[in-house]
């Protein structure tokens, strides 16, 4: 029904009839049509706010799975490298110690990134952190995975050569001795027979009449013949694998530089050269580097009675000759 407009006329006091323009009519439908719109755009943008449109309800559920997915990602690698340490534990403390050889520095095993700006790209990432945190951990994974596979390579490569690194450890006594007769004076602080003052013995004495055969302990190569201060004639052999031996004292020699000797042949003979009180042999072992008791790598000559014997011997202070 249309609607009628009156207006009061206050001479008449009566309502007079209001007749509007076309104009007027159109602003008038104008008006309402804005007002309309207006709250109709305004209902929408508060759903909108409220709820969120199709397309944004689809992102934050997309979202939502990608941050739950890193979550679990990240507690994978956690126990991924987890396996891993207990892995290079092994290595280090059990395959590597069958083999003497060295563990993988954890210096080199926990080199990371953390110095570069490797991740810097990642910073402006929602959720950051975990993304950043999540990435370092795989790049730790495949670095390490990286090391320990050449770690294993070595020891696969250390398990070819076992039967040749056993020929080269020094395993015998270097003169016959298999009453322990022989055994003068071991390893540790001794007292100086010339000048009486305590001082510290590298390797073990044993005495033996002048020219008694002196045998290579373990297969290896000659690298040093000839005379040394305090020594005398010495014999050097380096038997690989980080070990070496050094003879003393000899009286001969029956080898030269650059030969490969095989454990027990003759390289020497006992004599009383250098600093020395009588004829005897003073023999080394050293292992990467560092002097060691020879006393512990006699096992191809000793039984557990006699190494117990020899130890009981080797302390007696009173008969080094050197």
């Amino acid at each position: 029904m249309r609607k009628v407009y009156y207006i009061y006329n206050p001479r008449t006091q009566t309502y007079d009839r209001i007749y509007p323009t076309v104009r007027q009519r159109a602003l008038s439908i104008l008006r309402r049509l804005f007002v309309g719109m207006g709250l109709g755009v305004g209902c929408f943008i508060v759903l909108l706010i409220i709820f969120g449109s199709p397309s944004e309800k689809e992102l934050r559920k997309g979202n939502s799975q990608l941050l739950a997915q890193y979550n679990v990602l990240s507690h994978r690698l956690d126990g991924i490298l987890e396996v891993l340490q207990d892995i290079q534990q092994r290595d280090d403390n059990l395959y590597r110690v069958i083999f003497q050889a060295d563990p993988v520095s954890s210096v080199i095993r926990q080199a990371g990134y953390e110095s570069t700006n490797r991740y810097e790209h990642l910073m402006n990432m929602p959720n950051a952190d975990l993304v950043i945190n999540t990435t370092q951990k795989a790049d730790m994974l495949r670095k390490q995975l990286y090391i320990q596979s050449r770690s294993f390579d070595d020891v696969v490569a250390m398990c070819k050569s076992h039967d040749k690194m056993l020929k080269c450890i020094p395993a015998i006594q270097p003169i016959s001795n298999k009453d322990l007769r022989q055994t003068a004076s071991g390893y540790g602080t001794r007292i100086d027979p010339i000048y009486g003052t305590l001082k510290f013995h590298a390797g073990m004495d044993f005495s033996a009449h002048p020219g008694t055969d002196v045998y290579a302990t373990g297969d290896g190569i000659i690298v040093r013949v000839g005379w040394e201060s305090g020594l005398g004639n010495t014999i050097e052999i380096d038997h690989g694998f980080g070990y070496r031996t050094v003879y003393a004292h000899l009286r001969d020699f029956h080898t030269k530089v650059g030969k490969r000797v095989v454990r027990g042949e003759v390289i020497g003979g006992v004599g009383s050269t250098g600093k020395s009180t009588g004829p005897h042999l003073h023999y080394e072992v050293h292992v990467k580097g560092q002097i060691v008791n020879p006393v512990n790598y006699y096992f191809m000559d000793l039984s557990a009675d006699d190494y117990d014997r020899m130890i009981r011997i080797a302390a007696n202070h009173g008969k080094v000759f050197d």
